[in-house]
């Protein structure tokens, strides 16, 4: 068998692999453990923004929008 790289986590207990691959009895495994990867800094800040301007828009303060301020009128959109 050739070498395979296969994605795995550790659930507290015992390694589990994160997609089902038939290993036989006695496989030789090498195990490397990978540092946990933290979101950097302007990762974080983008998402801490996006998560402001969501609840911005979708606030409890939002008005709710009739149909009579429409300009024009998507033919293909089904009213619910």
């Amino acid at each position: 068998m050739s070498i395979l790289t296969l994605p795995a986590h550790f659930d507290g207990n015992r390694i589990c692999l994160d997609e089902p691959f038939g290993l036989q009895p006695n496989t030789n495994l090498i195990v490397t453990i990978l540092p946990r990867q933290e979101p950097d800094n302007e990762h974080r800040d983008w998402l801490r923004l996006s998560s402001q301007k969501l609840e911005d828009a979708y606030g409890k303060n939002e008005p709710e929008y009739s149909s009579n301020l429409l300009k024009e009128v998507n033919p293909n959109y089904e009213a619910r």
